[in-house]
């Protein structure tokens, strides 16, 4: 089962509830979304994100997000969810998820969302810190094939 994860440097493990079941008897969609939020954080303390926010004042907005459901997941379960950071811009970076069953041994959803720093001092954009990519470089390895985009014309149209 580890094998799925292997591309994952940061690997969240989540029990899930039986509350978070539906009518059909297995885990709702919105679920998915509060797994993605707990890896995703998990990934954030990997790399001090989250203090450079109480520092700074400037740190991470989920700007959009996206789920492909494979195969349904029930209660008892736990769930494996792996994270990483598959694109860095000077003001956001992208994630990529992947769920995979303990009970069931395969990986039953994927996701991906995009992060944009934000100053919450001014109510704007802000740039990607320099610490923080360092971070994600050491924790996903210095051969990670994800280059910092400089800022591009769709950068700027979205300012």
């Amino acid at each position: 089962m580890n094998e799925l994860l292997n591309d994952f440097p940061v690997v969240t493990e989540i029990p899930v509830a039986w509350g978070e079941m539906d009518a059909l008897q297995h885990v709702n969609n919105v679920v998915y979304f509060r797994y993605f939020e707990t890896a995703r954080i998990d990934y954030f303390h990997h790399i001090n994100l989250m203090d450079e926010l109480a520092r700074d004042n400037i740190g991470p907005v989920l700007s959009e997000t996206h789920s492909r459901y494979k195969i349904p997941v029930t209660y008892p379960d736990t769930l494996l969810v792996g994270s990483r950071v598959c694109d860095i811009h000077s003001d956001r970076f992208s994630m990529e998820y992947q769920i995979v069953s303990k009970k069931l041994g395969k990986v039953t959803t994927t996701g991906t969302a995009t992060v944009v720093m934000f100053d919450f001092n001014h109510g704007s954009k802000a740039q990607l810190p320099d610490s923080i990519v360092s971070a994600i470089r050491r924790l996903q390895g210095s051969d990670m094939a994800v280059p910092v985009q400089s800022l591009s014309e769709n950068d700027n149209a979205e300012r």
